[in-house]
């Protein structure tokens, strides 16, 4: 910006200077306007002087309007990259106003002068240090840039200070911008490293999004090396990363990369057998766990879980997030699993020329290793006539690393294309990629040098001499086949004028002299004609042929190389001298020339190797891919290596997060902890049935949960709560509580009643639930990475832990000792529910712990609550009508036989709580045995698909009905995977309908109305259609509103509104659908976050409420 600045200030200047010289010429051509002239002159200069008087007079007025106005206009000169460093100190004088706008607009301004106008900003330092403790959080983190932005060592200190206090701050904005304060300070004073390290500790373990990629920056910049500090929250960091900004994406993926490098092992083994169900593997007991370790690859569940949330990003529409979970997986993941990369990389070929360029850069070092990944997607690298010249370079490397003998006849007819392209790069760029098929291809080879001889007639110089180049290296590899070929390059030399080109057909004369021993000597002749005027590579390979012929054929060419030899001798170029000295001594026998001499044909006619025509991008992996040192083919500055793969993996249990965390923040005040006490009596003595309440809920809707955003934010609310900001607190907390607040006074008496009954069993309880979450974060460390979800709710449970130590140091009542009893308990049950959605799970290692950790009386109190009259008002349901209508997955006629329907049964999946459940029925309808029917494992693209077991045999005109589950992810996607039997494999896809994808349930009247209250603006879609009669009545509307989608029926009051409820099935978002009928229309109204599914159901609904039939 600098530099712009400073460009269109000298144009600026210029422009003003020619306008006086002109203005000057008019004026003096008016006779004794001479004075005139000159003042008018010096009245330009003057009014270009004073061009910004105005804005500091507004900025110096007293009304707050024309400052503002004065700062948009000085911000917007800035954007266009004009130079406003002179209005510094009109600017810093309002930096203390007490208008909030203004004030955002002059910090804007300190940020990009700061560091130019040093000595005027340390004037302020005192504003921007009072403006640290500004009740708005914006004038809080824009201070801290201001005061950062200063570079000047004596404020060192204050800026450290500063950093301190704001990463403590309660706004994680204000965090954000301390994480990225700390990487300017490193960089002026790295003697801080030790107290940044400490800052940047406490800012990992900050759950916002919002601070994640800006404190992982940090750490990169100031110590990446410190992976001690990434082991306690590397479960964390994954699991928040889809919720993170695309640039804290790319940063944490980066790093992740690295770090999972150095913890676990290589999962490319050669003799490695992967365990594809590895999850059931992990879940197993112990024993069968060492059997099948001893002969198996099973995957680090963190390994796993790295792999796993990254994946949905490939999905995302930033190019550089795209890029870099691809170099994730091409670094990280097993190689049968890299397939999934490519379809996102090449959709990323649309993009501009810029992305293109480093895209296709990656692409062409991954298809040199593996040529099968883009093979199918050939098509996507052909050339196009509006490609510039570097991206047409490229797809040609690509598709020449990806020849084979399969598809050599596509690509050679592309190439025969591109030779004619009018681009002379590009066709001397083909020519090669022909000379690389001809050698890696052997059945082609003489197919190509064919083509290339005929290449030699075209008209184009840079063709004919880059088909002499390629020719030359073609024929080292059999030169005694192809002398007539040699024959026909020296018939065309005259017409060659390419230096290179010339100097190729000559070292084929010498190299292959015995071939052509009538020619030769004959070119060596015209040669010695015009040897002062040829280039010096190609006098240098006169110089070799007349060696050589020398050796071979002295009696024609003594003459002549000694002609050549003198002529060598006194040539400009020392290069050419010292050759011929060292030839003449080397083939011409004498008193002086050593035993060198009676080697001199070895050493000159000695067999050289072909060379080996390979890609330029051969060598790049050895820079991680997406970085700018392999497109640059060089280390770049601040490159980080990744490090080779750990023989043996290093201890796991280093991620484990301790359940008992003693301090939340290492520098907060204690003022701020005491605060807690306070406001959990009063919490507990004051609402104790508002916690039970959100308890149960939490329980009985824990399938509502599995959102990782939403997890986040519930436990960003917990810890906000705890540093006494209620301001801050989770709205959905509030919304439940006040929801369940105007029945509290009907059940406060029955609640205390059973509170003092569980007093007395208060000492054992706790310790059982002491138990019960050391077992629960032990099978977190264990399989802690393998669901979202499971992550959650330990993390919650050991916050319900550490509340309920706290609670007795502060010698609470034993009142509250039952409820967070109950929490805990609540929580296992959870985890346990979060299970199912693994794809191997078995219920049988899940009922054993579960007996042993509750006792009689706290699973009698759990099933009591569960059926008590207090249950969460959103609870699910049955289907209300489950259509018998089934598709077709498969047709007998392309499936050999073998055909198949499905169709979607509306009730919860066994197998995962975030899939949809399906039945499939198989058909035989061929007259043989169909055996071993089953989904291929590598083939589901997208979705994670739950697969029926294999059907062993299917005799024939049989059928069998199985189940599987998929998680469409709540999008109408296709799922598209292979239905296999013993000898062949079908392409099959199950398209959902958008109603599918919903799970009915029920609540009250009074909580549709204040749910649907949330969803409003941007979330809500309604539409007016006109009802047919027949549709009026109650049953019709409820009966086709329930067979488009599968949701409830909600009781309703009012006669002519009827109201409907669903959550997705996938993220567990609420679904609400309200018909108002005002005859003879109708008013259909959707709720909800998935705007896209709003809009698909609401054209469906009114297609099935104006359509007459039943």
């Amino acid at each position: 910006m600098l530099g712009m600045s400073a460009n269109s200030v000298s144009y600026n200047d210029q422009g003003s200077v020619e306008s006086g010289v002109d203005a000057a010429q008019e004026n003096s051509s008016i006779p004794g306007s001479i004075s005139s002239s000159s003042g008018a002159a010096f009245s330009l200069f003057s009014a270009d002087y004073k061009k910004n008087e105005d804005l500091k007079e507004m900025l110096e007025s007293s009304k707050e309007s024309l400052k503002l106005e004065a700062m948009k206009r000085i911000v917007g000169l800035i954007a266009k990259g004009k130079n406003a460093s002179e209005l510094f100190p009109a600017v810093v004088k309002n930096v203390a106003s007490k208008n909030i706008e203004l004030k955002k607009l002059v910090y804007v301004y300190l940020v990009r002068y700061a560091e130019e106008q040093q000595d005027l900003a340390l004037l302020s330092i005192s504003t921007f240090q009072r403006a640290l403790k500004d009740p708005n959080q914006l004038i809080r983190a824009s201070a801290l840039r201001v005061l950062s932005s200063i570079r000047v060592p004596i404020i060192v200190p204050i800026m450290m200070l500063a950093i301190k206090e704001a990463a403590t701050d309660l706004s994680p904005y204000v965090r954000k911008t301390a994480a990225h304060a700390i990487q300017k300070l490193y960089s002026l004073d790295p003697d801080q490293k030790e107290h940044l390290i400490e800052v940047i500790e406490k800012l990992l373990k900050d759950k916002s999004t919002l601070v994640a990629g800006s404190v992982v920056m940090a750490f990169e910049e100031v110590c990446p090396d410190r992976i001690d500090l990434i082991h306690k929250n590397y479960r964390k960091l994954c699991n928040l990363l889809v919720d993170v900004e695309e640039w804290g994406q790319v940063v944490i993926i980066h790093m992740l990369t690295r770090y999972a490098r150095t913890q676990f092992v290589s999962p490319w083994k050669e003799d490695a057998v992967f365990d594809e169900n590895s999850e059931k593997a992990f879940y197993d007991s112990e024993e069968e766990r060492k059997v099948e370790q001893s002969n198996l690859y099973i995957m680090d569940p963190d390994h796993r879980l790295l792999l796993r949330n990254t994946k949905p990003l490939l999905q995302s529409r930033n190019t550089a997030v795209v890029m870099a979970v691809s170099q994730l997986y091409w670094h990280l993941a097993p190689k049968h699993e890299l397939n999934i990369i490519t379809k996102s990389l090449v959709r990323l070929l649309r993009s501009h020329r810029e992305v293109q360029y480093v895209v296709l850069q990656n692409i062409a070092t991954m298809s040199i290793q593996r040529k099968g990944m883009f093979e199918p997607f050939m098509k996507s690298f052909y050339v196009r006539s509006t490609d510039a010249t570097h991206i047409k370079t490229l797809k040609l490397e690509i598709l020449t690393n990806l020849a084979n003998e399969a598809n050599i006849s596509t690509i050679l007819r592309e190439f025969q294309t591109y030779v004619k392209s009018q681009d002379k790069a590009f066709a001397a760029a083909t020519i090669q990629a022909i000379g690389r098929c001809a050698t890696n291809i052997s059945e082609v080879t003489d197919t190509c040098l064919n083509g290339l001889v005929l290449l030699l007639s075209n008209r184009d110089e840079t063709v004919v001499a880059e088909s002499v180049v390629v020719i030359k290296k073609l024929l080292q590899t059999q030169p005694s086949q192809h002398s007539d070929i040699i024959k026909h390059m020296a018939k065309l030399f005259d017409n060659i004028t390419v230096p290179m080109a010339r100097a190729s057909i000559l070292w084929l004369m010498g190299e292959y002299c015995e071939h052509v021993p009538k020619i030769a000597p004959d070119v060596l002749r015209k040669m010695a004609k015009t040897f002062t005027n040829e280039e010096d590579i190609v006098k240098l390979q006169i110089v070799n042929l007349a060696a050589k012929l020398y050796l071979t054929n002295s009696k024609q060419t003594k003459l002549l190389t000694q002609y050549i030899l003198n002529l060598g001798k006194y040539d400009q170029n020392y290069d050419i001298r010292d050759r011929t000295r060292f030839i003449r001594q080397l083939i011409v026998p004498n008193e002086k020339s050593g035993a060198l001499s009676k080697y001199a044909r070895r050493i000159l006619m000695a067999p050289k190797p072909a060379p080996v025509l390979q890609s330029a991008f051969k060598d790049r992996d050895r820079f991680q891919l997406g970085t700018l040192s392999h497109t640059l083919n060089t280390q770049a500055s601040g490159y980080l290596e990744l490090s080779d793969w750990p023989a043996v993996a290093p201890d796991q249990s280093v991620r484990n997060v301790e359940v008992v965390e003693p301090v939340k923040e290492a520098g907060a005040p204690a003022l701020r902890k005491s605060k807690p006490a306070k406001s959990h009596e009063k919490f507990y003595s004051d609402s104790e049935e508002e916690e039970e309440e959100e308890e149960e809920k939490e329980g009985s809707s824990s399938e509502d949960s599995s959102n990782s955003s939403s997890e986040e934010s519930a436990s960003e609310s917990e810890s906000e709560e705890n540093s006494g900001d209620s301001n801050r607190s989770s709205s959905s907390q509030s919304e439940k509580s006040s929801s369940e607040s105007d029945s509290e006074k009907k059940k406060k008496t029955l609640k205390n009643k059973k509170l003092q009954q569980q007093k007395p069993d208060s000492k054992d309880r706790k310790q059982k639930n002491g138990n019960a979450v050391k077992v629960e974060s032990r099978s977190e460390s264990e399989s802690g990475s393998e669901s979202s979800s499971s992550e959650s709710s330990s993390e919650s449970g050991s916050e319900l832990d550490s509340d309920s130590d706290s609670g007795t140091d502060q010698k609470k009542n034993t009142k509250p000792k039952p409820v967070q009893s109950k929490a805990v308990i609540k929580q296992v049950e959870k985890k346990e529910v979060s299970l199912l959605d693994l794809d191997d799970f078995s219920p049988a290692p899940v009922t054993t712990p579960k007996s042993s950790i509750l006792s009689p009386n706290l699973l009698s109190d759990l099933q009591g609550l569960l059926i008590s009259p207090t249950t969460s008002a959103l609870q699910a349901s049955f289907p209300v009508f489950v259509p018998e209508t089934s598709h077709e997955l498969l047709h007998r006629m392309t499936g050999k036989g073998l055909s198949g329907q499905y169709r979607f049964t509306r009730q919860p999946c066994i197998y995962g709580n975030s899939m949809v459940s399906l039945q499939l029925t198989l058909s035989n309808s061929s007259d043989q045995a169909l055996e071993n029917i089953h989904i291929s494992e590598k083939s589901s693209t997208g979705q994670n698909i739950h697969r029926f077991n294999a059907i062993e045999r299917l005799e024939p005109q049989a059928s069998v009905t199985v189940s599987m589950g998929i998680d469409f992810n709540d999008s109408t996607q296709a799922a598209n995977f292979q239905l296999c039997t013993k000898e062949d494999e079908f392409s099959v896809s199950i398209q959902p309908a958008v109603g599918e994808l919903l799970l009915p349930i029920t609540m009250s009247e009074a909580d549709f109305t204040k749910e649907q209250g949330k969803l409003v603006g941007m979330n809500e879609s309604s539409a007016t259609i006109t009802m047919t009669p027949e549709n009026l009545s109650s049953q019709s509307v409820n009966r086709k509103v329930v067979s488009v989608a599968n949701i409830g029926v909600i009781p309703s009051s009012q006669e002519n509104i009827y109201r409907f409820a669903g959550k997705t099935v996938s993220s567990g978002s609420l679904v609400l659908v309200s018909v108002a009928l005002k005859d003879p229309d109708a008013v259909i109204t959707i709720n909800t976050e998935k705007t896209v599914m709003s809009s698909m159901l609401l054209r469906q609904f009114k297609t099935a409420l104006t359509n007459s039939s039943p």
